[in-house]
């Protein structure tokens, strides 16, 4: 059963085990995004990994409540995002010091060895609040428009803008300073 065509009826006439056949290939097609746009706000991989896992769990529990499946999208980058958002708050009470010395493994995102000047930008969107980091990794790593962005995150298209300005104003400052610091 492709979960592209099917209506609200259908789904919600199709037995437990059609209905879980819908969720998994609909996960299965949300997965590599899904993972980009959590590795996007949280900037940690294994973080990232949680999330999205944390996220699918959630959206199953939740699977019930969706009323349109040609929203599946939306609604579930809306589970992902304030997922992101709990493990940031949770990330901030908790620190954690990793120990091992071994270098991570490169990730699909990473192909090559990370620049000086990539580095940089991690580390000043790494610096970034919450609110900030959530709205540039929607608008960059996913591309949606500044209404997509305010109708997700349930705040005023203006919010996502001014959001977004003093995001890239922050890592513009960040990024200057470090180029006066190198300099010779």
């Amino acid at each position: 059963m492709d979960a592209r065509v099917m209506s609200e009826s259908d789904l919600a006439a199709a037995s437990a085990d059609a209905r879980a056949a819908v969720f998994r290939q609909l996960a299965e097609e949300h997965l590599d995004q899904s993972y980009r746009l959590a590795l996007a706000i949280l900037r940690d991989r294994l973080a990232a990994e949680d999330a999205v896992h944390d996220a699918f769990v959630l959206a199953w529990r939740k699977w019930a409540s969706l009323r349109d499946i040609g929203k599946f999208d939306a609604w579930f980058q809306r589970i992902l995002v304030n997922t992101c958002r709990s493990h940031l708050r949770r990330a901030s009470r908790i620190r954690v010091t990793d120990i091992s010395s071994a270098p991570h493994p490169a990730t699909e995102d990473h192909d090559i060895v990370a620049s000086p000047e990539r580095q940089a930008i991690e580390e000043a969107i790494g610096d970034l609040s919450e609110d900030h980091r959530v709205v540039l990794a929607l608008r960059y790593y996913r591309d949606l428009t500044v209404d997509d962005i305010a109708a997700l995150l349930g705040v005023r298209p203006g919010t996502v803008k001014s959001r977004l300005h003093h995001a890239q104003k922050r890592l513009r400052i960040a990024l200057e300073r470090r180029q006066r610091m190198e300099a010779p």
